[in-house]
């Protein structure tokens, strides 16, 4: 474990007295102001320079930062150390018979996980152990809301829902390429790894016909080491979101792949108690693109990290997975159209009803941000077939309106692309 400050906790009776001084005598500014019912507290965040100064004022007499003040006036309340895994540094330190506040983190401002270390075995200090949220860094609060829930929106005679299977991170500079980070960066800023927030928006069609899903997020098969690296947050994940939709894994008949990659198909198998790995969805068959599957099956070096065959394999295996070709009408309205780039078979899906089209993107357009065309992920095996996909495809959506799916978008689920003067937007519809 290598933790890193991350903020430094300071106890005040009058915050608006306190954030003045600051203000005038050292130019610190407030960013965010934050109130924490379960601690009855409210956080004044001020950066200065690689991290913060938060200030905090009680709201209640019960709160134990009045306590603080009643015994010990102003001052230095806690040091905050960052941490990628905050159950593994608890666990070492409890190995290390560490006495502990919190053995089990809990919710804390900022979207973080948070615990403390008892000031006794920390050489008389407060420790605050924090796993940051997705998107935030010292210093840099997070701006990017971050957009959970179900959402739903008609299409001729079809609801599709866009649900969630949480969020990740990935390297800024990776999904943008050769696009300089003074461009994308106040789009989507990174976090103090580098790496910027992206959700996982799975897309159920659903009507008179079958009920489709189209890619199931990560799933819940990575390891600790490989979450921390991905930043995976999955308090809210896919169960929850299909709950919330009034559906169940049960009521899925097709799943359908855009490609083989591990955050896009993850959550298609499970593991059983005894270690076993099945297909989620009882009831479903499984669709993928047979290019795509013989990539998947055949990985090299550039790609074979992306591709983990426990997602897929056990699909073939139980005779559930149908493989089809280019422009495969998969069902009555739904079909695959290849787009390349990302992947050589990478497919975004069209969907058509009462004389209109949604398309799911996949990551041909990973989120709203990469609308310009040159905006191109340096994870893409092809990026020039990117390019030229993006090109065509874009005057069509806008010419025809059709209503696009952002699966990465941490904020956004769909929108119209629409272009004025030259500048392309997204018309947000969910």
């Amino acid at each position: 474990m290598k933790a890193r400050l991350d903020h430094i906790g300071i106890a005040v009776a009058d915050a608006a007295a306190a954030t003045a001084w600051y203000r005038e005598h050292f130019g610190l500014q407030v960013a965010h102001v934050e109130t924490v019912d379960s601690q009855k507290v409210t956080a004044h965040f001020l950066p200065a320079g690689e991290c913060l100064l938060e200030l905090l004022e009680a709201t209640a007499p019960t709160s134990p930062i009045a306590t603080f003040l009643e015994k010990r006036g102003p001052g230095l309340h806690h040091v905050a150390l960052a941490v990628d895994d905050i159950h593994a540094a608890l666990g070492a330190l409890k190995a290390a018979g560490v006495r502990l506040i919190d053995e089990v983190p809990r919710p804390g401002a900022e979207g973080a996980l948070v615990a403390f270390v008892h000031p006794s075995a920390a050489q008389g200090v407060l420790v605050e152990l924090k796993q940051p949220a997705v998107g935030a860094r010292a210093g840099h609060l997070a701006t990017v809301p971050l957009f959970r829930g179900p959402a739903k929106t008609t299409l001729g005679d079809l609801e599709l829902v866009s649900l969630s299977d949480g969020f990740f991170a990935l390297d800024g500079g990776a999904m943008f390429g050769v696009v300089p980070r003074t461009l994308w960066e106040t789009k989507l800023p990174p976090d103090d790894r580098h790496r910027i927030p992206l959700g996982l928006r799975p897309l159920v069609v659903r009507g008179a016909g079958p009920t489709v899903l189209i890619d199931a997020g990560c799933g819940d098969k990575m390891d600790a080491k490989s979450a921390a690296i991905y930043g995976l947050d999955r308090r809210y994940h896919l169960d929850h979101s299909l709950a919330d939709a009034g559906l169940a894994p049960e009521d899925i008949d097709v799943v359908i792949a855009s490609h083989l990659h591990f955050d896009h198909i993850g959550g298609f198998t499970s593991r059983r108690s005894d270690g076993t790995l099945v297909p989620r969805f009882p009831k479903a068959r499984y669709v993928a693109h047979a290019g795509e599957w013989h990539d998947a099956t055949h990985p090299h070096e550039r790609n074979r990290a992306s591709y983990l065959p426990e997602n897929f394999q056990p699909l073939m295996d139980a005779g559930v997975l149908t493989l089809v070709d280019d422009d495969a009408e998969i069902v009555p309205g739904l079909r695959y159209r290849r787009s390349g780039g990302h992947t050589a078979h990478h497919q975004v899906v069209t969907i058509a009803s009462g004389g209109r089209t949604a398309v799911f993107a996949a990551d041909m357009y990973p989120t709203a941000v990469h609308l310009p065309d040159p905006w191109v992920m340096g994870y893409d095996l092809y990026p020039v077939d990117t390019l030229a996909f993006k090109r065509a495809f874009s005057r069509e959506a806008i010419e025809r309106e059709y209503v696009v799916f952002f699966e990465h978008d941490p904020s956004m689920a769909a929108g119209y692309l629409r272009e004025s003067a030259g500048k392309r937007t997204v018309e947000r519809v969910l």
